[in-house]
């Protein structure tokens, strides 16, 4: 033992991880300029590196460890983190995770794949990357929209009907058109529209004013190419409600939302078993919810409770065809 430390060199024996002496000599050759000294450096980086990770795994460990094992003694823990110091000190000088190596290609700027350090303190060039794809985004979205941009509005939450009354009333002409493409009973959609805008009082506007005419709580994805309302939403995250924002389609009239609501579910496959059963707004509501389109576990259950309820009860179809023409549909 003795006879290997002597045919090692200063250098090697501040591997050592308790040995100061060594890490003395480590400090004096680096100041004298001797080209092992990075390479020595480097794997004592490496085995702090390596420590870490032991001394991590050693705090998890002692979590489930016995408490009244003699193994668990502070005795013992001094003596194991000496141990796990040596042993990221014999793994780094062994070069078995050749994180020394790309500190010594790095720092002495030398070897194939060396990339200068302003490259990396600039990210690598990756500004004027993704600047590029921001130009490309831009461009494609001109072609589609003739040089019109998409707006993406801030909004808030504002009433836009007097009440339960003049909602039903003013909405049920556009209702009944977009019923008729999907099968359904006209009122059903509007206790859907009824649920997500709570009758109209909390209709998304942006901060001009503009109205979104947004009924059926519809989000602006990828494939929505008109104007966007940024607005706080509330979605449930396993049975849990949670405040998230999130970009909603805005139109230029209800019949206009009333409209895109058909397009959306009839052209979407998973909405596919929610068309097929419309005459039954009960299992229509069933199928929508199941498919996604809604994260409130309760939310076809609100549906058919205000469907049923007495806010429609009031009306027939020609009082509701007679009341909703006079009616103001914007």
């Amino acid at each position: 033992m003795e006879q290997s430390l002597i045919t090692q060199s200063p250098l090697e024996l501040s591997r050592n991880a308790n040995d100061i002496k060594g890490l003395d000599e480590l400090r004096r050759a680096a100041q004298s300029g001797d080209s092992k000294a990075l390479d020595e450096a480097a794997k004592q980086f490496e085995a702090i590196f390596v420590q870490m990770m032991l001394k991590s795994m050693r705090k998890a460990q002692d979590v489930m460890a016995d408490k009244d094992s003699p193994f668990n003694s502070e005795q013992v823990k001094f003596y194991r983190d000496m141990h796990d110091k040596q042993i990221a000190s014999d793994l780094a000088s062994s070069g078995s995770i050749g994180l020394a190596d790309i500190i010594v290609r790095q720092l002495g700027k030398t070897g194939d794949g060396y990339m200068p350090a302003d490259a990396l303190r600039n990210d690598g060039n990756l500004s004027s990357i993704n600047r590029n794809t921001i130009v490309s985004t831009q461009k494609a979205q001109e072609e589609v929209l003739g040089n019109q941009p998409i707006k993406t509005f801030q909004s808030f939450k504002i009433a836009a009907f007097d009440d339960a009354q003049s909602f039903i009333e003013q909405l049920y002409p556009a209702a009944q058109q977009a019923a008729q493409q999907l099968g359904i009973d006209p009122k059903a959609l509007l206790a859907q529209a009824a649920i997500e805008t709570g009758w109209g009082q909390h209709m998304i506007h942006n901060t001009s004013g503009q109205n979104s005419y947004n009924l059926f709580g519809i989000k602006a994805d990828r494939r929505w190419q008109g104007d966007r309302a940024m607005v706080d939403t509330i979605e449930f995250e396993q049975g849990v409600a949670a405040t998230k924002k999130a970009p909603f389609r805005m139109y230029d009239s209800f019949a206009d939302s009333m409209q895109d609501y058909v397009s959306f579910v009839k052209q979407n496959p998973r909405y596919e078993n929610a068309v097929k059963q419309s005459q039954s707004p009960e299992h229509y509501f069933s199928e929508l919810q199941k498919a996604g389109y809604a994260t409130d576990p309760d939310y076809a259950n609100k549906i058919i409770s205000v469907f049923e309820g007495e806010q429609f009860k009031r009306y027939s179809a020609e009082q509701l065809n007679t009341s909703g023409a006079a009616g103001n549909m914007k």
